[in-house]
């Protein structure tokens, strides 16, 4: 064993000195260090994807987050109803910065929140007949609307309202796709269950039931990327310039045609692999498409990527993915020769939802950077298991941990940058550590390939080497 393992072991150790015997039993298994043994044989001992223990603050969301923020919500042609009292869809209001092309409430209902807004009435005789009027409300006031999903909070599940049956009778009667979506938020353990439930509904209402005017050999389908901040476009650039067609986003900017013409795709790219891989598999399973996941983060997994992509195409491919990399190089070796001597070095956490504590970690490297503790709010297995071949010997992993457990760390490890959500954002700033909110990108972006990588290198530098932090002090 390391200097380095050890010395993380034994942090751990006293981290979790502070909780009762059977809570610290429980907590222990939510930690792993990456080891020379683990990192080659991505062998992974972290308990995850399990119910965060009762009384121990989680960072964690709910199936109707998983669903209607992640997955339905960004599809921007269809309205998304959030079918229960009106704090959930208040809280959820405005999305995650999933930007689209259109005109906002005529082809384009992103930005738009329309809840049901359950009552004590609601609760006591049921939804059902003001569901049905309000998806004929919306029907009138928005009537280039492509479909309605329907968001069932978690009272709609606990008095048991009919959602199927309106979906059925308003599809029938308004002649637009009315879909039910069982997205309750006490269902599962976190937001994947949502991503999962989602994928089901798209599974059985939507998937291959449009056609492509034309299909070509070089079809391709965008999934799991959400477009925050313009991600999915800085993408679709990079894959349209090496000869590639994309005929479908899923789900930022993306609409209901496109999730209906996707079985025509060549090869599915996933990016967002856990809160889509279940859809990627299904497309294989019955229609025969393969998929590959890809990172755009960073210079060094852009170019990877860009090449593991062009690998299953033709030479002409292969040859302009070629083209396409020499083209950026120069622009990518200058943002780092001009950010990395302010970055080298320093020192990150990371705790993000589904995918970016380990996509990433190549971003930040490219700079210099040291990722010294990374792990995820709802990741399963196999999340984990990748994510420990990008690792270096000694780092901390870890899964749906305390708002104690970032902040003890936090500070024992004496970090120079925070990359959490929002719900974590002030209480660094109050610690006077840098922060940059890599949820939704802190009102910036894109971070997906060479365009967003210009973006992501500015904003880590700005978030550490403003002047303010040295300004900061504590009142407490």
């Amino acid at each position: 064993m390391s200097t380095k393992v050890e010395e993380s072991q034994a942090l751990i150790d006293e981290l979790l000195e502070v909780y009762p015997e059977k809570t610290k039993k429980f907590r222990k298994k939510h930690f792993q260090i990456a080891d020379e043994e683990t990192i080659e044989s991505g062998k992974c001992s972290i308990k995850s994807n399990i119910k965060s223990r009762p009384g121990v603050m989680t960072i964690r969301g709910c199936a109707y987050a998983g669903s209607k923020g992640v997955v339905w919500g960004p599809i921007k042609d269809m309205i998304h109803i959030s079918h229960g009292p009106v704090g959930c869809g208040q809280y959820s209001w405005g999305t995650r910065r999933n930007y689209a092309n259109g005109k906002l409430g005529i082809n384009n209902f992103t930005a738009m929140q329309i809840t049901s807004d359950f009552q004590e009435r609601d609760i006591v005789f049921g939804g059902d007949k003001k569901l049905e009027a309000l998806c004929r409300e919306v029907k009138e006031m928005f009537p280039l609307a492509k479909g309605i999903s329907i968001q069932s909070e978690c009272p709609v599940g606990l008095i048991g309202d009919d959602i199927e049956a309106v979906g059925k009778k308003m599809t029938n009667e308004l002649g637009i796709p009315v879909i039910p979506v069982r997205c309750e938020g006490f269902r599962g353990v976190s937001q994947s269950l949502g991503h999962h439930i989602a994928n089901d509904t798209i599974r059985d209402h939507v998937m291959g039931t449009r056609e492509l005017a034309e299909s070509g050999p070089y079809d391709v389908a965008i999934i799991g990327d959400y477009n925050i901040g313009g991600d999915a476009w800085a993408s679709r650039i990079l894959l349209e310039e090496i000869g590639l067609r994309v005929i479908a986003q899923w789900s930022g900017d993306g609409s209901i045609n496109e999730l209906g013409i996707t079985h025509k795709s060549k090869l599915n790219l996933i990016h967002c692999y856990r809160s889509m891989n279940y859809m990627a598999t299904t497309l294989e399973e019955k229609y025969g498409i393969p998929w590959m996941e890809y990172n755009f983060f960073g210079p060094t997994k852009t170019i990877e990527s860009l090449r593991a992509i062009a690998a299953h195409f033709d030479e002409t491919i292969q040859e302009n993915a070629e083209r396409v990399i020499a083209k950026y190089q120069l622009e990518m070796d200058e943002i780092i020769q001009k950010y990395r001597p302010r970055l080298e070095g320093k020192k990150v956490m990371l705790i993000i939802g589904g995918l970016r504590a380990r996509h990433t970690i190549g971003a930040y490297e490219d700079l210099g950077m040291k990722i010294v503790a990374t792990g995820y709010e709802f990741a399963h297995k196999d999340d984990y298991e990748k994510t420990l071949s990008e690792l270096h010997d000694g780092t901390i992993l870890y899964d749906d941990p305390t708002a104690y457990d970032i902040e003890f760390l936090s500070d024992k490890l004496d970090i120079d940058l925070m990359g959490a959500g929002v719900k974590e954002k002030y209480v660094y700033h109050k610690l006077g550590i840098p922060f940059r909110q890599m949820h939704s990108w802190d009102y910036s972006g894109p971070y997906h390939g060479f365009d967003g990588f210009k973006v992501f290198a500015k904003d880590m530098d700005t978030a550490i080497n403003s002047p303010v932090w040295d300004l900061l002090a504590a009142p407490y």
